[in-house]
């Protein structure tokens, strides 16, 4: 396939989506709307579960900024999906605070309980677990984020097998 047939095309967005960017934008001085790329960025993580490159283009347009600073953006901050993950990500901390109170070992507990590598989702599309660089928490280590909003502290074993167990005891009742 020729590169030319690869290009990607800006998404188009739905008018309520725009509606959400737009009142982003309103926040700061025209000349700076710029500045709302992380809040529409979050904004297409809402509604889709990720950003796609389609995504990206599209938001770098509405912005009126070149499409790679979008890029920079998204690739820069873990918190900004680049592929489809499961209904609950869970990130652990494994920057070297962490890793020395047992960051790691969280990490491959949950690896092994799931069936999957770091990095991967569960064959459900239930759970995806990724290592994640420092949350600012390294006196409650080891730490996590599930789903980029809640912070779990001192995390052993029995509490990340807890943790799975009140996910999947989630996923069953239909809450996210």
């Amino acid at each position: 396939m020729s590169a030319q047939a690869k290009q990607v095309q800006p998404m188009q967005f739905a008018p309520a989506t725009l509606e959400r960017f737009a009142r982003e934008v309103a926040k700061y001085p025209p000349e700076q709307k710029q500045s709302a790329v992380m809040a529409c960025l979050a904004i297409v993580q809402q509604e889709q579960g990720w950003v796609s490159a389609e995504a990206e283009l599209g938001v770098a347009q509405y912005l009126g900024m070149p499409a790679v600073a979008v890029r920079e953006v998204t690739t820069f901050y873990n918190m900004y999906n680049q592929q489809p993950v499961g209904r609950f990500k869970l990130n652990v901390c494994t920057n070297l605070p962490c890793q020395l109170r047992g960051g790691q070992a969280a990490a491959e507990h949950l690896a092994r309980r799931l069936g999957i590598e770091i990095g991967g989702t569960t064959p459900d599309g239930l759970i995806t677990l990724q290592e994640c660089e420092c949350l600012g928490a390294c006196a409650d280590a080891p730490v996590m984020l599930v789903n980029d909003r809640q912070m779990c502290s001192f995390m052993s074993n029995d509490r990340l097998d807890a943790l799975l167990a009140e996910l999947e005891s989630a996923a069953k009742q239909g809450v996210k």
